[in-house]
């Protein structure tokens, strides 16, 4: 189904709200029976998303493509809208993720996106966008989370993460957001295909401290890099510059904690977010 001249001079947000409302208004349908045929999502929220007021959740796009048999469509359209949230050297990044037969990453201070639950993101996104909507925060929360779809592929990526041990202490969220956060990261370093390992406080300084470092290797053997500091980055695809930044990343490695150690100091910072949620 092609998207005529009117619905080209849209934003991917407002092109779904629209065809979501033409749709509908076909069937003869309201809002409340809508929200009958298609699992309950409520009328409310289907009526914020034909206003372009907020996006759908990919569960409710999945059910509209196949009640109203769009193939797809609506998927294509809330993927657009996605991509629009994203900053261009990021989605530039992103493009390279999807490709990448292995993915290396190093972080300071917070957990890498791959591996952030929602409630832990979106405290990330309300700091840092002070005055953001609930709806907007939605948005960039479903983002991230479909990022981390490529963990979960039937061949995905290998995944080598190094995380500062302040990632594990700052209380992003509170205590039981954390809990669920080091939950997740024990749940997800038990896949065949993860290494996770965790840079303590006892050695000091380290090469990535005040950013993120992150290493594609593509399928030809090819690598990139993606370096990000506060609301900046950079996509770096030269050779030499990425064996210069492979360098930083070895270095990290070589001083953090073994799997065995880096998971028993996630539990014991479980642990003690427990003991803070019941007192």
């Amino acid at each position: 189904m092609e998207l005529n001249s009117e619905d080209g001079k849209l934003t991917p947000r407002l092109r779904l709200g629209r065809r979501l409302r033409r749709l509908r208004e076909r069937r003869g349908l309201s809002l409340r029976q809508l929200s009958e045929r298609v699992g309950g999502f409520s009328h409310s929220y289907l009526g914020r998303v034909e206003l372009g007021e907020q996006l759908p959740s990919e569960a409710l796009v999945e059910a509209l493509d196949e009640f109203f048999d769009t193939d797809g469509v609506l998927a294509e359209l809330l993927e657009l809208a996605h991509d629009r949230l994203i900053p261009d050297y990021i989605r530039t990044v992103f493009s390279k993720e999807t490709q990448a037969e292995r993915i290396q990453v190093c972080t300071s201070s917070i957990v890498p996106g791959l591996l952030q639950t929602p409630d832990y993101a979106r405290e990330l996104f309300r700091r840092a966008q002070p005055g953001a909507t609930e709806e907007r925060l939605d948005d960039l929360v479903a983002v991230r989370m479909r990022r981390q779809r490529i963990l979960e592929r039937e061949e995905p990526p290998y995944y080598w993460a190094i995380l500062d041990e302040a990632a594990l202490k700052r209380p992003i969220g509170g205590p039981p957001c954390m809990v669920a956060q080091l939950n997740h990261l024990l749940e997800v370093a038990a896949r065949p295909r993860v290494t996770m390992q965790v840079l303590p406080f006892d050695k000091g300084a380290h090469p990535v401290l005040g950013g993120s470092l992150t290493l594609h290797t593509l399928p030809d053997g090819a690598s990139v890099a993606a370096i990000e500091s506060f609301r900046s980055g950079e996509l770096v695809e030269s050779p030499k510059k990425v064996l210069g930044l492979a360098q930083p990343f070895d270095v990290a490695r070589s001083m953090a904690l073994t799997e065995d150690e880096s998971l028993d100091l996630i539990r014991t910072y479980r642990k003690e977010y427990e003991v803070e949620d019941d007192s």
